[in-house]
């Protein structure tokens, strides 16, 4: 009885790490309704994205503490549009940046309505672009 990595020539096999492949169940994004799927690959790295950016950051025990997004302290509070934006923009960066699926943030832009903060940007991950546009992460859904 050898170890699966040897075989029956007493030759060790090259070991491969296992390729991370990301799951998630799916959600309907315009409705926030789980579909009773398991997605993977893009669809769950945009799962992953959407459901960050509606989580809180450290309000949850459940989650650790690098899950999750500070953006509800931006919301009234009579910061210029531009600190907003630049801050929205640090704040996407770091809650999402810490799935090593996802290299980079571009095209970002953030708006303020009323209650409401609205981002759009591109998600630069392993397996192309995804593209968020006018989500609401904090306050009331689009």
């Amino acid at each position: 009885m050898f170890p699966a990595y040897i075989n029956d020539e007493g030759i060790l096999d090259e070991l491969e790490p296992e390729k991370h492949r990301p799951r998630e169940y799916g959600i309907d994004l315009k409705t926030g309704q789980l579909t009773g799927e398991i997605v993977e690959g893009e669809e769950a790295i945009e799962i992953w994205i959407w459901l960050a950016l509606k989580t809180a950051r450290y309000r949850y025990y459940i989650y650790t503490w690098d899950y999750g997004n500070e953006l509800d302290g931006l919301i009234g509070q009579s910061y210029t549009e531009e600190y907003v934006e630049a801050e929205t923009k640090r704040m996407v960066e770091e809650c999402l940046l810490i799935n090593e699926d996802i290299q980079s943030i571009s095209d970002f832009s953030a708006k303020v309505r009323s209650d409401r903060l609205i981002v759009s940007f591109t998600a630069n991950t392993i397996y192309g672009e995804i593209e968020f546009q006018n989500q609401a992460v904090v306050g009331r859904t689009a």
